[in-house]
């Protein structure tokens, strides 16, 4: 017998499952995820300048800032597709476990 938990999340995620499968809604959604994961790349990028002048000269002279926005919003976009996606899998996951539960238990019972 299922949870009433377990039947409520069977009915949404059959109901939702390919609506969150779309790569641009996860990344969307992900976006959050992704840049708490580039901010913190782009303070230790930045503190360098304050602390070791020598860091900084090394910037300013061979770094080019569009370069490093690309690759702030690559990292935001890689982690945040990731990150939605494994969230999907697991989901799925589950999604299927119980399905097998369920099945398992009226096969038992016919």
């Amino acid at each position: 017998m299922l949870s009433e938990r377990e039947r409520v999340f069977m009915e949404y995620w059959e109901a939702n499952k390919e609506k969150e499968r779309k790569t641009f809604r996860q990344l969307l959604i992900g976006i959050p995820v992704g840049l708490l994961f580039a901010v913190p790349v782009l303070v230790a990028l930045f503190s360098g300048r304050f602390w070791y002048k020598r860091a900084e000269a090394e910037a300013n002279s061979e770094t080019s800032p569009v370069v490093i926005i690309v690759a702030i919003l690559l990292i935001a976009g890689f982690v945040a597709i990731f990150y939605k996606k494994h969230q999907w899998d697991m989901k799925e996951q589950q999604f299927q476990e119980i399905k097998a539960r369920e099945e398992a238990r009226k096969a038992r019972e016919s």
